[in-house]
């Protein structure tokens, strides 16, 4: 029988979401997770312990709302009901927030199986609440150190925690990220690698945002032979020998098409899929990768996981297509929050720019609020110099727009071509005002920015509100 404390923390924590969303104070998607842990500090665990097919967790620095997602439409098409924080909520309160409202009044959850996006700095934490049955760690890169501190320090308190999963859990890693790879050393439980053996698309990476270029072992600089972005890519110690694991499930072929999307063909030890992803990108195939990976891992048969990743539509504000308004012109909205992710959203646009043959008109919304990171210097690291040969016009707002601005002239921008409008809405006003007929208008904001962004947007009736989209 449930304890009547985790009984009332369950009808507090529900009431709180039903009061949030009627309220329009938000999705219910954090505090409500506060609340009942307040009062049941176990309640995650008690909620998810009862759950036939386990928990599924999944971490990293970026690509984890995508991956996350494309996860879920493949456990979907398997016929698993999923629990899921869809709306991205991923530190433990809220999971907690999210197991709530899939759990009745008695605190029987309503699904086959947990599936949590978890927050970098939240990981331990919550494989020690859920006891998952896989764990995915995607990748990790420099963000946010005012958090999480640096890359080193997190890979360690990931390590500690993945050494205390029992050998009934499996642990599935980046073979391609030697600082993800390395978690895999010794472990109780099984690990399964996944990576890129497409080395066409080893287009080089930037000295200065590869986290991780030195051995893991015995502290001397990799050798790469391809490095795909940072410090991802196919990597030997020149000293030890310590190299890139040979991953299980391997993306062999990847051809892209522009913001269109990309072919794939990934092999396994039992076979091989091939699929048309329609997201662009390189990232976006790495993510399919991963969840195709994990899908493997968790027993899925092929046929789900090719329909799933076909079929798929990203995240909102992670590649969403945005109509402005009926007959209005296209928006595409491409989170940035860090050196690596705002680097390869560039390739992809200028890339695509390049095969088309067009300039490209962007809205680029920079905030320093603790949930984007409050240090903006990234933006330095970040490789914002192909725009400038491409770029008809960037309209630059959020908390630090002039940052942004300055950013751009130093990358080779011109400055006629740069308007600065720290209030978005008035942005996203100025930028359709200047886009030409037929143009796409490519919107990159931070975190916070993506959500201002996306809520002045449906309150002009263009896209859903995030908890439902």
């Amino acid at each position: 029988m449930t304890h009547p404390r985790t009984l009332f923390a369950i009808a507090l924590g529900k009431a709180a979401i039903v009061l949030s969303r009627a309220l329009h104070l938000g999705g219910g998607t954090h505090v409500p997770g506060t609340l009942a842990r307040s009062i049941a500090p176990n309640i995650l665990h008690t909620l998810t312990a009862a759950l036939p097919q386990g928990v599924v967790l999944l971490s990293g620095t970026n690509g984890k709302t995508t991956t996350t997602r494309m996860i879920a439409d493949i456990l979907r098409g398997a016929h698993r009901r999923v629990l899921h924080n869809r709306a991205g909520a991923n530190l433990v309160s809220g999971l907690t927030a999210t197991a709530l409202a899939a759990s009745n009044l008695a605190g029987r959850v309503q699904a086959d199986m947990g599936l949590f996006e978890t927050d970098e700095a939240a990981l331990p934490q919550a494989v020690r609440e859920t006891c998952p049955r896989l764990v995915l760690i995607h990748n990790l890169f420099r963000d946010q150190l005012d958090r999480y501190g640096e890359v080193d320090t997190l890979a360690q308190t990931w390590l500690q925690s993945l050494r205390h999963l029992p050998p009934t859990s499996t642990v599935l890693l980046n073979a391609d990220d030697p600082a993800v790879a390395f978690l895999g050393t010794d472990l109780p439980a099984p690990v399964w690698y996944y990576g890129l053996d497409d080395t066409r698309h080893a287009a080089g990476a930037a000295a200065h945002t590869a986290d991780s270029q030195f051995c893991r072992r015995c502290g001397t600089r990799y050798d790469y032979s391809a490095a795909f972005y940072g410090h991802v890519g196919h990597y030997v110690c020149p000293a030890c020998g310590h190299r890139r694991p040979q991953p299980q499930v391997r993306l062999v072929r990847l051809d892209l098409h522009g913001t269109e999307g990309s072919h794939l063909h990934i092999v396994y030890p039992d076979g091989e899929l091939a699929f048309f992803l329609p997201l662009p990108g390189l990232y976006n195939a790495i993510n399919a990768l991963a969840a195709t990976a994990a899908g493997l891992a968790l027993g899925i048969a092929p046929a789900p996981i090719h329909t799933a990743l076909e079929h798929f539509s990203a995240a909102f504000g992670r590649i969403e297509r945005v109509q402005a308004g009926p007959g209005g012109s296209p928006m595409l909205i491409a989170l940035i929050k860090n050196p690596v992710g705002a680097s390869e959203t560039v390739r992809m646009l200028t890339d695509s720019a390049a095969l088309t043959g067009t300039m490209l008109h962007t809205l680029v919304a920079i905030n320093d609020r603790y949930a984007d990171g409050t240090d903006v210097s990234w933006l330095w690291d970040a490789e914002f110099e192909p725009l400038a040969a491409l770029l008809a016009r960037a309209t630059v707002s959020g908390t630090r727009a002039e940052d942004m601005a300055v950013r751009l002239k130093y990358g080779g921008v011109p400055p006629e071509r740069i308007a600065v409008e720290p209030d978005l809405p008035r942005a996203i006003d100025t930028a359709l005002a200047t886009l030409p007929p037929g143009a796409t208008l490519f919107v990159l904001p931070t975190y916070t920015a993506m959500l201002e962004l996306r809520e002045n947007l449906s309150h002009r009736g263009w896209v859903r509100p995030f908890w439902e989209a």
